[in-house]
């Protein structure tokens, strides 16, 4: 190889590692949680009007809350990552919950959560019927209200559609502002794949793009970490991704 696509690789990797360590190294992350490079307010795209102006304001330290509603795969996780790592990136103190993924323990989570200035709060409807996860819930809001907190909500509808057991937990989820998201199409899949491979220092063509969207998930998280595997690979094997080298990474991931 010559010597330019040395240096590009090289350059690569400073990039990828060197991302990745800013954010690791923040002694404000918990449950060693770390933000991949792509989960940035600014790479998310057809944003409802005001919904990043309103989640700028929560990572600057403003106390007005917000609640996102959409289905899977809307970009919901995205969002409030990316305001933690803005709000990390302020010397501000963040809490990220992921209530489905914590399943039995979501209310002791809560119960035990401490004060910090942003909580991210994501999944609420995987909690709802559940008397003490309710019960924790709404315990936090007040307590992290009280506290100057500012409470990021996220959910697969809207808190008056959702199937809550606790009256006075929906007014706490509704008292800031609402934005209702909405699935990308495959027009829009596709550019942010395009973006999310040169943040990698990768180029995906037409015929990568086409071959990946018959041959793979469309959502965007598998389609993330497939481009993880590719940025690997094609730094190991020193080669572009052309449509015989994703051929190869993908029949041996199989």
């Amino acid at each position: 190889m010559q010597r330019p696509a040395r240096a590009a690789m090289a350059a690569r990797r400073l990039r990828r590692d060197g991302f990745k360590t800013g954010y690791m190294t923040s002694r404000q992350l918990p449950l060693g949680l770390s933000f991949p490079r792509d989960l940035r307010l600014d790479g998310y795209r057809d944003a409802p009007d005001g919904l990043l102006r309103t989640l700028a304001g929560i990572a600057a330290g403003g106390r007005d809350g917000a609640f996102v509603a959409g289905p899977a795969g809307c970009g919901k996780t995205h969002l409030l990552l990316a305001t933690c790592a803005q709000a990390v990136a302020a010397d501000l103190s963040v809490a990220y919950l992921p209530l489905r993924s914590l399943g039995d323990r979501a209310a002791v989570a809560l119960a035990g959560q401490g004060a910090v200035r942003v909580a991210c709060v994501d999944d609420v409807d995987a909690i709802l019927g559940q008397q003490a996860a309710e019960l924790a819930l709404f315990d936090l809001h007040n307590r992290l209200r009280d506290a100057g907190c500012a409470l990021l909500y996220a959910a697969n509808a809207m808190p008056a559609q959702l199937p809550v057991a606790l009256p006075d937990l929906r007014s706490r989820l509704a008292h800031g502002a609402r934005f209702a998201l909405v699935l990308p199409d495959e027009t829009l899949r596709r550019r942010i794949l395009c973006e999310r491979a040169a943040l990698r220092g990768l180029e995906l063509d037409d015929a990568v793009l086409d071959y990946l969207f018959r041959r793979v998930d469309r959502d965007l998280a598998s389609l993330t970490r497939l481009l993880d595997r590719l940025d690997r690979a094609s730094l190991a094997a020193q080669r572009r991704v052309t449509v015989p080298f994703l051929k190869g990474v993908l029949e041996t991931a199989g």
